[in-house]
């Protein structure tokens, strides 16, 4: 009778059955619900996204293409001591072109033509200052004269333009007479070197000549012409000078030209009668 008792009770604590698939399969598992609505909502707004971007850029290149403000009419230029603004436009030659068309590398090259500019700097951006550009011009050393016109040469020997009057630079009469130098023309930077040695040497000294054959002389106070060549030994061909002279004055022998362009063998002409 106890027994029976607890076999009730031990039947009655049990748990609901649970029905299970066959031995290995799979539990079905839940998915959630798709809004169709929300889907088909987010794809519309999205290409409506799309499309406002396609036609805000479409406005924007036709105005870059069409409207002048973004076309090249003037450009800032810094630097500027001896040239002028409009030149600098010139040699650019960007003028009325749009601006993503303008090439700085092609600009610098343009600029650099021009014998007076040493360097330059291209910058290309949004208006209203599309184009700047910073210039470096070359400084002139001396005032060449040939065939009675002037022009600059700078310290490396390259023809420039004569923009204003320098007196404080030297003047090189040339006695070569076959017409002006010419832009594409560059001296000998010996010749230039020597010109501005003879004038550190001398500082009183306003003008020198240049021989082809003889290089750079000067009319000596005294009445004769002396002769140095070219180079840069312009102080040892003086001190060779002086004592020469001196020499020369001692012996009571009137000068008519001193001849230094060889320093190891220099020599002199007297006047006749010497």
């Amino acid at each position: 009778m106890t027994s029976r008792l607890r076999d009730r009770r031990r039947s009655s604590t049990r748990e609901p059955g649970i029905l299970r698939g066959p031995v290995g399969a799979a539990m079905p598992v839940e998915r959630p619900a798709v809004q169709h609505g929300a889907r088909r909502l987010g794809f519309t707004s999205w290409r409506m996204f799309s499309a406002f971007i396609v036609i805000s850029l479409s406005i924007l290149l036709f105005l870059f293409f069409t409207t002048d403000f973004f076309y090249v009419h003037t450009i800032a230029v810094g630097g500027l001591k001896y040239m002028t603004k409009e030149e600098v436009f010139a040699l650019t030659n960007i003028a009325n072109m749009q601006i993503f068309w303008v090439d700085p590398a092609e600009v610098r090259k343009n600029i650099l033509r021009s014998p007076t500019v040493a360097d330059a700097d291209v910058q290309v951006g949004w208006p209203p200052q599309m184009v700047q550009i910073i210039i470096q011009e070359r400084e002139p050393a001396v005032v060449w004269v040939q065939s009675g016109l002037p022009t600059w040469v700078d310290i490396h020997g390259r023809v420039m333009n004569q923009r204003e009057d320098r007196p404080d630079l030297l003047k090189v009469l040339s006695d070569v007479q076959d017409g002006p130098l010419g832009q594409n023309v560059q001296l000998g930077v010996d010749i230039i070197s020597g010109a501005l040695q003879l004038k550190a040497l001398n500082p009183s000294m306003t003008t020198v000549r240049y021989n082809p054959t003889k290089g750079l002389g000067y009319q000596d106070q005294r009445g004769w012409l002396a002769w140095f060549g070219v180079g840069t030994d312009m102080p040892e061909k003086i001190s060779i000078y002086n004592a020469m002279v001196n020499n020369l004055i001692t012996r009571g022998i009137q000068i008519s030209e001193v001849n230094i362009v060889n320093p190891d063998a220099p020599f002199y002409s007297a006047l006749r009668g010497q």
